[in-house]
C-alpha cells in the first residue's frame, strides 16, 4: 500500500530520504550520529502505520518511505482541521522513525547528511545534489555493484594503522577514522536499538553496514542447507530435450508367453546340419575322464600344490623303504646268510650292522610277530614331526659365468716365467738388492756383512765390499752418470763411489762426495742441529753419516740428489731428508703420527710418502703439508712401492695382504689380494711394463699384470700372472726382496737361502 499526502510519499522498496525543498534544518533532536532505529519485535521492521507516519502540510518537511506495505492506499486532505486533529498524537513518534531512516541511510550508502557546520544539508542546493553519490539500484549481477568509496585497492590496511586515514577516495581526498567506539558504547547502542544485531562492520571502508531484510533471508537459507532464493524450486519436473532408441519402455516386465513365439526356419535348418556333422563324426566332444581302477594304497591322497597351510608350500614328508625280498618269509636262499655271516655281525659296529636278518618259514602262519615293529614306528613318527624339511632354490649357473672375464696370461707376454741365472757368492741370507738404472749392474746386500756388485748378464761378481756388520738395506743412485752406491748398516748410511762409468762421471762423483770443511745439518724450522755428522770415511771412497738410531730403509729421489732414510727407532728424527749436493741433512717432519715402516718419493710430483703401521699419508714438500691419508685396514704394513705414473700405490703388509690405491678414486684400496700365507717383505712395480711383484716368507713370488689406464673413469686390470718358486726356506725365512730390471721384463730375487735368482720371459 502506498500513502500519499501532501509533500510525502511512501515508498515500497526501500528507505530513501529526500531533502525538503527549502534550507532549513530539521529539527536539531534528531541527529545523524545516532543510530536509533524502530524495530518490532519480530523481524526489527519500521512500522508503517497511519498512526506511526506523518505528513506535514508544509513543504518543509522530509519525507519517509518505508518498506512496509499496505493493501490499500489512502491519500489524505492536508488542508482539512479533521486530518491534523487526528495525526496529532503520532507525531512523536514519525519523528524518531524519521530519525532511524536517516541513520539507516547514512550507514548503508555512506553519506554525510550533516555538513562542517553540523546542519543538515538541503536537497534544494544543486551543486550539492551532483556531487551526492547517487543510489545504485538493485540487481543480481556482480557488475551492477557500488564500486567501494576506497580505492587503495589490495594495499594491506595494516599499512594505515598508525595514520589517520585509512585510504583515498575516488577524487584523491584522504578517508577519515571514524571514533571508535568503547565497549560501553557499544552496549548502549545494542540495547537502544534493536536492529543492531543486523550491522556489520566494514574494516575495509571503515563503515558499518545494516543487512537489509532479504540478505538475512538469504543466510538464514544457507545456514539450513536450503537454496538461497526461495523462488527457485530445485525439483522442477524433468524435460527430455532428446530423443534416443528404445525410447518406450513396456508397461510391464513379465516375460513373453510362449504361445507367442513363432520357430525360426533358418535355425531349424542350422540344427539339422549340426546333427548331419555329430553323426558323421566332424564334429568330436572330449570324454570325460575316467578314474582309475586301480590307485597307490601307500601314496598321498592329496597333491602337493592342494595342501597349502598358513600360505606355505607343502613339503612331503620322505616315503620309507618298501619291503623287498629280505622282508619275504621265503626268501630266495642267496638272501639268507650263513651261520659264518651272522657271527661276523656280532663284530660289526652297531651302527654298521643290519637291522633285519632274513628268515625262511614254511608258511605265512608260522611267521612270528615282528619284534622291532612298534620301536620303527615310534621312529618314524619322530622323524616326521621332529626333521625339519625346508625346500631348497636349485639355481641353474654356469660357474664359468661366475668367474671374471680376464685376459688370458699369453695374450699378456712378455713376462717373466722361468729362472735364468742364480748369483751365488753370500754366505748369509741376502736381506737386499737394487739394480743399476741402466740394467748392466746389481748390487746385493747380506746378513754377513758384505755387498756385492754383479754383471746382470753374465753373473759375475765385480766388486766386493766387506762391511763387517750386517747389511739393512741398500738403494742404487736412480741417475745413470752417477754410480754412487747407498748402504744402511746399523747407524750409519755410506755413500760410496762404485768406480763404474766413465772418467766424467767419476769426476762428477769424486766432486759430490768430497765432504766439505763444515758440514751442516738443520731440522725443519731451519735451526742448525747434530742430526748427521758428514765424515769422509776411511776405508771405502765415499762419505759415511752417522745417526742417532739404527737405519733400516734408504730412498733415493727421482733427480738424484736427494736421499731420504727411516730409523723406525727415533721417535723425533725418524724420518730424515739428506742433500748430496750441498751435504746438509733436514727434519722435514716435527711429529709424526706413529711408527714409520717406509718412505718413497713421488716419480713425478713433489710429494713424498710415508708410511706407517696402518695408514700411508702423502705430503707436499712445496707447501709443507699433509694432502692425503690412505686408510689401508692392514694389521702391520711391511713394504711400498709407487707406480711409475705416480696415481697408484701398492702396499704389502706383514699378514700376507696386498693393497692397491688408486688415488685419484678414493682413500681407499681399490684391490685387497689374499695371494701369500706368510709376511710380504717387499712389492715392486716395473718402470715399463704393465707388470708388478710381491714376494714372502713362503718362498714364492707373484707376477702380476697391472695395466692403468689414460681414461680416469676405467678401472686399472689386474690379472695374475704367474707364482715363481725356487728358493728355500732357511730359519723362516723365504724370499727377502725382489726387483725389477730397469728395461727389461725380469726379476730379481734374493733369498734367505743366501742366494740371488733372476726370472726371465
Amino acid at each position: 500500500m502506498k500513502q500519499k499526502r501532501k509533500g510525502h510519499q511512501v515508498d515500497e522498496t526501500k528507505y530513501s530520504v529526500q531533502t525538503p525543498q527549502e534550507d532549513e534544518a530539521p529539527n536539531e533532536s534528531g541527529s545523524a550520529s545516532e543510530e536509533v532505529e524502530s524495530s518490532d519485535e519480530e523481524g526489527g521492521n519500521i512500522s508503517g502505520s497511519e498512526d506511526d507516519i506523518i505528513s506535514s502540510s508544509s513543504e518543509e518537511d522530509p519525507v519517509v518511505s518505508s518498506d512496509y506495505e499496505e493493501d490499500e492506499d489512502e491519500e489524505g486532505d492536508a488542508e482539512g482541521a479533521t486530518a491534523e486533529q487526528e495525526l496529532e498524537g503520532g507525531i512523536d513518534n514519525a519523528l524518531q522513525n524519521y530519525m532511524g531512516t536517516l541513520n539507516v541511510l547514512s550507514n548503508l550508502n555512506g553519506k554525510n547528511l550533516k555538513n562542517a557546520e553540523g546542519e543538515y544539508t538541503s536537497g534544494d542546493d544543486e551543486d550539492e545534489d551532483e556531487e551526492r553519490p547517487k543510489r545504485a539500484e538493485e540487481s543480481d549481477s556482480s557488475e551492477d555493484e557500488v564500486p567501494s568509496r576506497n580505492t587503495v585497492g589490495d594495499v594491506p590496511l595494516r599499512w594505515y594503522k598508525d595514520e589517520q586515514h585509512i585510504g583515498y577516495d575516488i577524487k584523491g581526498l584522504k578517508i577519515k577514522k571514524q571514533p571508535k567506539k568503547d565497549q560501553l558504547d557499544s552496549f548502549l547502542a545494542s540495547t537502544d536499538d534493536s536492529g543492531d544485531w543486523r550491522k556489520v562492520y566494514d574494516e575495509y571502508n571503515d563503515e558499518e553496514v545494516e543487512l537489509t531484510k532479504e540478505e538475512i533471508k538469504f543466510i538464514s537459507r544457507l545456514r539450513k542447507g536450503k537454496i538461497p532464493h526461495a523462488e527457485v524450486n530445485p525439483y522442477e519436473p524433468y524435460v527430455d530435450w532428446f530423443d534416443w532408441k528404445d525410447k518406450g519402455h513396456p508397461l510391464s516386465n513379465a516375460p513373453e508367453p510362449k504361445r507367442r513365439f513363432i520357430p525360426s526356419k533358418w535355425e531349424a535348418k542350422k540344427v539339422v546340419k549340426l546333427v548331419r556333422a555329430i553323426r558323421k563324426g566332424w564334429i568330436t566332444f572330449e570324454k570325460a575322464e575316467e578314474k582309475p581302477r586301480f590307485y597307490l594304497m601307500w601314496g598321498d591322497d592329496l597333491k602337493p600344490s592342494e595342501k597349502m597351510a598358513n600360505g606355505l608350500s607343502y613339503i612331503p614328508a620322505p616315503k620309507p623303504k618298501l619291503p623287498g625280498h629280505e622282508e619275504s618269509y621265503n626268501p630266495p636262499p642267496e638272501y639268507i646268510p650263513t651261520q659264518e655271516e651272522i657271527n661276523s655281525y656280532q663284530l660289526m659296529y652297531e651302527e654298521d650292522r643290519p637291522k633285519f636278518i632274513p628268515k625262511r618259514f614254511d608258511s605265512l602262519r608260522n611267521v612270528p610277530a615282528y619284534d622291532r615293529f612298534l620301536s620303527e614306528i615310534f621312529e618314524r613318527c619322530l622323524d616326521l614331526y621332529l626333521c625339519p624339511r625346508t625346500r631348497k632354490k636349485r639355481i641353474n649357473i654356469d660357474p664359468e659365468s661366475l668367474i671374471p672375464k680376464l685376459p688370458k696370461p699369453k695374450d699378456l707376454q712378455p713376462f717373466p716365467s722361468i729362472c735364468f741365472l742364480e748369483y751365488k757368492g753370500h754366505t748369509g741370507a741376502v736381506s737386499c738388492i737394487s739394480p743399476e738404472s741402466s740394467g748392466q749392474w746389481l748390487a746385493s746386500g747380506s746378513k754377513d756383512g758384505t755387498v756385492r756388485i754383479w754383471e746382470v748378464e753374465t753373473a759375475r761378481c765385480l766388486k766386493l765390499w766387506d762391511i763387517g756388520r750386517p747389511i739393512q738395506h741398500i738403494a742404487w743412485n736412480p741417475v745413470s752418470q752417477l754410480s754412487i752406491l747407498a748402504i744402511a748398516v746399523d747407524e750409519e748410511v755410506l755413500v760410496l763411489n762404485t768406480g763404474l762409468g766413465s772418467e766424467d762421471d767419476q769426476e762428477k762423483v769424486a766432486e759430490l762426495l768430497h765432504v766439505k770443511s763444515k758440514p751442516v745439518s738443520t731440522d725443519d724450522l731451519g735451526d742448525s742441529t747434530s742430526l748427521t755428522k758428514w765424515i769422509k770415511h776411511e776405508k771405502f771412497d765415499g762419505i759415511k753419516l752417522t745417526h742417532l738410531k739404527p737405519v733400516h730403509l734408504i730412498s733415493w729421489h727421482h733427480k738424484g740428489d736427494y736421499f731420504a732414510t727411516v730409523a723406525p727407532d727415533d721417535i723425533l728424527w725418524a724420518v730424515l731428508v739428506h742433500q748430496l749436493s750441498k751435504q746438509q741433512t733436514q727434519n722435514p717432519f716435527k711429529k709424526m703420527h706413529g711408527r714409520v715402516v717406509h718412505v718413497l718419493f713421488h716419480p713425478i710430483r713433489a710429494f713424498f710418502f710415508v708410511a706407517t703401521k696402518t695408514h700411508v699419508h702423502i705430503y707436499d714438500l712445496v707447501k709443507q703439508e699433509r694432502v692425503k691419508r690412505l686408510v689401508t685396514g692392514l694389521q702391520e704394513v711391511s713394504s711400498m712401492a709407487v707406480h711409475p705414473r705416480g696415481d697408484n700405490l701398492l702396499v704389502g703388509s706383514k699378514e700376507g695382504k696386498v693393497c692397491w690405491f688408486d688415488m685419484d678414486l678414493s682413500t681407499s684400496p681399490y684391490k685387497t689380494l689374499k695371494n701369500h700365507s706368510k709376511d710380504i717383505h717387499a712389492v715392486a712395480f716395473h718402470v715399463s711394463y704393465p707388470l708388478f711383484a710381491s714376494c714372502s716368507d713362503d718362498c714364492k713370488a707373484y707376477v702380476f699384470h697391472g695395466m692403468v689406464y689414460h681414461d680416469l673413469l676405467q678401472n686399472p686390470l689386474i690379472v695374475p700372472l704367474k707364482v715363481l718358486q725356487g728358493h728355500q726356506s732357511v730359519n723362516g725365512g723365504g724370499i727377502l726382496d725382489c726387483q725389477f730390471h730397469p728395461k727389461q721384463p725380469w726379476l730379481f730375487t734374493a733369498g734367505a737361502d743366501s742366494v740371488v735368482k733372476l726370472y726371465c720371459n
